[in-house]
């Protein structure tokens, strides 16, 4: 990803909001998800959203000290949305979401090479890392959604735990 023409506090910004919004996307499939084992999973890539927010604030305030944290309503930087709509298949989304984790992996990869520090490189390419997991762990989701989508219907109790 060609992050060069952008300053480091724009980028941090926008790495802290689409961490939010990455968040946002979790917490509302989960809410929309019978299925538990789903539900869990995606609670727990909510978690780890945060987890990334709260590491690239620390990071910001470390870089800006004197600076406000306002996040960009908008931003020239090419990450990819999620459209969480009620309309849209929950497969949709899932593969929405697969390319959001992506491309975030490309971004802290690219992010890091604008660091001389190298533990806050190693720290950017741990979330690289871990964006690659979230991928993983949708992949194996969305198969099994497009293996099983219909599976509630036919046993409804099939994910209610003992």
């Amino acid at each position: 990803m060609e992050l060069e023409k952008f300053r480091i506090k724009e980028l941090l910004l926008v790495a802290i909001k689409s961490e939010i919004e990455s968040k946002d996307v979790y917490t509302t499939l989960a809410e929309r998800v019978k299925n538990s084992v789903l539900k869990d999973r995606l609670l727990f890539l909510a978690g780890e959203e945060e987890k990334h927010r709260a590491y690239l604030e620390s990071l910001y305030r470390q870089k800006f000290e004197d600076k406000e944290l306002k996040l960009p309503e908008k931003s020239d930087v090419p990450l990819p949305s999620v459209n969480t709509s009620e309309e849209r298949l929950l497969s949709e989304i899932i593969e929405d979401a697969m390319r959001i984790e992506l491309a975030a992996k490309d971004f802290y990869e690219s992010l890091k090479s604008r660091f001389e520090d190298s533990k806050i490189q190693a720290m950017l390419q741990i979330l690289a890392n871990m964006e690659l997991g979230h991928y993983e762990i949708l992949s194996r989701e969305l198969e099994n959604l497009k293996n099983f989508e219909n599976y509630d219907q036919y046993w409804p109790m099939m994910h209610v735990g003992p």
